[in-house]
């Protein structure tokens, strides 16, 4: 594997929380939650806006890339291979329904990690055959992000975190009350929007999530 995606890999393996941002925010809100939560100890960031055009999500990632360095953290821009590309981010994040596995890795440069989403046992397994570099696996639980995401839940988190190699994190609906149920499924990386970006104080939500979750991983 090209070092320098080693190097990122390993970022997003000890990260314990994954922020997305929301697209319910606009950019500049997002971004001052992006710094609040970079400020408590987020080493992965991905941005997602699905209704964004081309050229003010390229100027977002930019900013956003930069931000990142500053902290040593990760950006990842969702579905976008191209503006992906074009802000130089870390890594970019796919969907079932985008262009598929093998064709992203060859769009992009050796470094960029390449994340893909699952929400089966059997696509997770082939995820993890076809060589991405992380799964994103959910729905944990019914969301207001994506309400038309299929719902997993804990236990089938389990059974994936069992039957693939590659890093796994856990994504959907994860708030603090919920977390416990998620970690106990074996969760070492945990994605969440709503938890931190409609926090009243999103560095304080970030380092309570990030607490826990590292708690779990150091017993």
């Amino acid at each position: 594997m090209h070092e320098q995606r080693h190097h990122r890999l390993a970022i997003l393996r000890e990260a314990g929380l994954y922020l997305v941002t929301d697209e319910r925010q606009p950019p500049r809100e997002r971004r001052r939650v992006v710094e609040a939560a970079l400020q408590a100890g987020v080493r992965v960031v991905q941005l997602r806006d699905k209704h964004a055009l081309g050229g003010p999500l390229l100027r977002e990632a930019q900013e956003l890339v930069a931000l990142c360095e500053a902290y040593d953290a990760l950006l990842i821009v969702n579905d976008r291979v191209d503006v992906a590309v074009a802000a130089g981010a870390h890594g970019v994040h796919v969907g079932q329904d985008d262009l598929p596995y093998g064709v992203v890795r060859q769009l992009v440069p050796p470094e960029m990690l390449v994340g893909v989403s699952a929400s089966t046992v059997p696509e997770a397994v082939e995820i993890d055959r076809a060589g991405a570099d992380y799964i994103g696996f959910g729905a944990m639980f019914p969301t207001a992000t994506k309400p038309d995401a299929e719902y997993a839940g804990p236990a089938m988190l389990a059974a994936v975190l069992a039957a693939v190699r590659c890093p796994v994190v856990a994504i959907g609906g994860i708030t603090h009350e919920n977390l416990p149920e998620v970690l106990a499924a074996g969760a070492r990386v945990v994605a969440v929007v709503s938890a931190v970006s409609t926090a009243p104080d999103p560095a304080e939500a970030a380092r309570s999530l990030l607490d826990a979750v590292r708690g779990t991983a150091q017993r």
